[in-house]
């Protein structure tokens, strides 16, 4: 027990307060038809309040937190902030009771609606339930006027799935955007926010008719949420928010808590392991999918290909997938058309969200949108058209580049065009993490286009011409640092974009294997892996043997994680892409070669890898060739 102590204390270094959220707690959940995957027993809460009161932990209030983040009292040491969610009669009946007991201060969620009908059952979610279940206004009341519980909207009938795209997957009503079928058209901006600005109006109404206080706090269904949603409850009253994503919290931050979620199952070792890691993801196993080969003209034959996907995907036992989201059926690498709908390339079609979500929902994997940075082609009349990176050769000369057809990261128009893609993507899809995709480099010739030269000249104090820098090392190294961080700063400000929609969002961007291996290669790239270790949550290292022509496959592969372990955490926070495909011949990897691989870099201490590209059509790499060194199922927590 005294190692979980200290690890709990080394969580809470990194954050002011932990957050615990519950739902309904029954005597005998296991026996007990109404208990579902929410429901946790009496005992086993006991329980868990008694560790917390013998280690050191301090429930606090809502009070606490705005007293502490306002200049007054501190919190103390191991602060913890309880919630109960959903409106439960057992919130009253047998937690209420202990809250009195032990003197915890918590939050409770109901929804409006569910306790303001007096119909017998009322629609829970997916399903019924009986209306018995739940708390009554009078029980709210009582546990408000205790001093010990604040009532927080949970919505008033939000708790629920919408329609979220065209193959009718229904989809958290907070973050979706309706779609109808009748029309074939997304709810727009406008109707969305009316339409939650209504719900949590009439929550806080009848809370605050029925309590006598309106609700400062809101906690999102689902743990759904978003910048504009959060503004909205603001406008309402309620500046402090509730979500699910996990990990330690800041006093600064009160407008998004994260909260560790206890469900049916989880034991007391379980919630002090959350305690102990609660942003922790553990070691990552990637397949890399192109949404290409789940496409088909045939609406049943697309089925079927995303069926084909979701079995492979399960029996892998992984736990993330980088999803095409941009339609390339040349193989060229460029954007011609995008997976969702967009206000600047054609869509291919609707079919990013749905296999995302499928992903998600059926496979249990956490879904990075995989798209360009600056290789979208955009029709000819676009405003941005034509605004492309430059190449200048020997003699001075600029032309178009010979590789991907990229949008010059030095222009305003051309950011603006990519940040409203990446926020239409997040308008329209529910996914996870956003990998930038190997188009986002600029060689040492380039770029030469006139917005390019025109930054050199007016904002570095460089000169205007790529001859006159190159001539001179200490021009050319700066100019090549510069360009390195221009093109975080335009990845930075896409993941703003999407952020909007997808506050919670992780990053990965591609690096190539040479900028690891030679300190040489940020002049050819304007790539850094220092820089990128320390602006994406992940760096996707293309640990492509066959591309790069080694000769010697393994000992090449050994030399790129050997120069990544050398940096201090590196490890954890890079992802190496081996490869599944030879493209220089076209042909696939064997199966024993990826399995050798992937012994390899388990053996190398690699905690993160994957594979390019996963073809579900050929059932290729084998599964149970690749499955022992991809699976995660038996994977521990790592050692603190």
């Amino acid at each position: 027990m005294a190692l979980y102590t200290m690890a709990c204390m080394s969580a809470h270094a990194d954050g002011d307060f932990m957050v615990l959220s519950y739902h309904d707690v029954r005597d005998d959940p296991a026996r007990d038809r109404v208990a579902d995957a929410m429901t946790i027993s009496t005992a086993e809460l006991i329980s868990q309040f008694s560790w917390l009161r013998e280690h050191g932990y301090h429930p606090v209030s809502i009070d606490d937190l705005l007293m502490a983040r306002d200049g007054g009292k501190p919190l103390p040491d191991k602060a913890l902030l309880l919630t109960f969610d959903d409106g439960y009669l057992s919130t009253y009946t047998r937690v209420f009771p202990l809250l009195k007991l032990f003197n915890y201060p918590a939050v409770v969620a109901p929804l409006a609606k569910w306790i303001d009908s007096d119909e017998e059952t009322i629609q829970y979610g997916d399903k019924t339930a009986p209306r018995s279940q739940f708390m009554t206004w009078a029980q709210l009341r009582e546990m408000a006027r205790s001093g010990l519980v604040e009532i927080a909207s949970h919505s008033y009938d939000l708790h629920h799935g919408v329609r979220g795209n065209p193959q009718g997957n229904m989809q958290p009503a907070v973050t979706t955007r309706l779609y109808d079928a009748g029309n074939g058209a997304y709810e727009d901006g406008p109707a969305w926010r009316q339409r939650i600005h209504d719900d949590l109006q009439t929550s806080s109404r009848l809370i605050a008719q029925h309590t006598g206080r309106r609700p400062r706090v809101m906690v999102w269904p689902y743990g759904g949420y978003n910048s504009d949603a959060i503004d909205i409850a603001a406008e309402l009253g309620m500046p402090v928010t509730l979500t699910l994503d996990s990990g330690p919290n800041s006093l600064r931050n009160l407008q998004a808590i994260r909260r560790i979620l206890i469900t049916d199952g989880d034991t007391l070792a379980d919630m002090v392991t959350s305690l102990y890691f609660p942003d922790d993801p553990g070691p990552i196993r990637v397949a890399h999918v192109d949404l290409d080969y789940v496409y088909d003209k045939d609406p049943a034959q697309q089925e079927k290909n995303l069926g084909l996907l979701l079995d492979r995907i399960k029996a892998l036992h992984i736990n993330t997938v980088y999803l095409q989201a941009y339609a390339d059926p040349d193989g060229d690498g460029n954007a011609d058309a995008l997976y969702f709908p967009n206000r600047h390339l054609p869509m291919r079609a609707d079919l990013f969200n749905r296999v995302a979500w499928q992903l998600f929902t059926r496979a249990n994997v956490r879904v990075y949108a995989w798209l360009p940075v600056m290789s979208f082609v955009l029709e000819n009349d676009h405003p941005a058209s034509g605004l492309n990176v430059k190449r200048v050769d020997d003699d001075g000369a600029a032309s178009a580049t010979p590789d991907y057809h990229r949008l010059t990261p030095f222009s305003a128009q051309t950011l603006k065009t990519v940040g409203e893609i990446y926020a239409d993507l997040a308008i329209h899809a529910s996914f996870h993490g956003l990998l930038f995709h190997d188009d986002a480099y600029l060689s040492d010739y380039e770029d030469a286009s006139e917005a390019a030269l025109r930054v050199y000249q007016t904002q570095w104090n460089l000169p205007g011409s790529i001859q006159a820098i190159r001539q001179d090392p200490g021009l050319f190294s700066r100019w090549s640092r510069r360009k390195t961080e221009t093109l975080i700063y335009w990845t930075q400000r896409l993941t703003e974009q999407v952020r909007r929609y997808r506050p919670d969002i992780k990053t990965a961007r591609n690096l190539y294997a040479q900028v690891v291996l030679n300190p040489q290669a940020e002049t050819w790239f304007a790539q850094s892996l220092d820089l990128f270790l320390e602006n994406y949550d992940y760096t996707a290292v293309m640990a492509m043997p066959y591309m790069e022509n080694a000769r010697r496959p393994k000992r090449w592969l050994s030399q790129l994680v050997g120069q990544v372990a050398a940096k201090p955490g590196a490890l954890q926070r890079t992802v190496f892409e081996l490869q599944a495909r030879d493209w220089r011949t076209g042909q696939l990897i064997g199966n024993e070669t990826i399995q050798e691989q992937m012994e390899l870099l388990l053996s190398l201490g690699a905690l993160n890898f994957g594979y390019y590209p996963d073809d579900f059509v050929k059932s290729h790499p084998d599964i149970r060739r690749i499955r022992p060194f991809m699976s995660l199922n038996t994977h521990p927590y790592p050692e603190p």
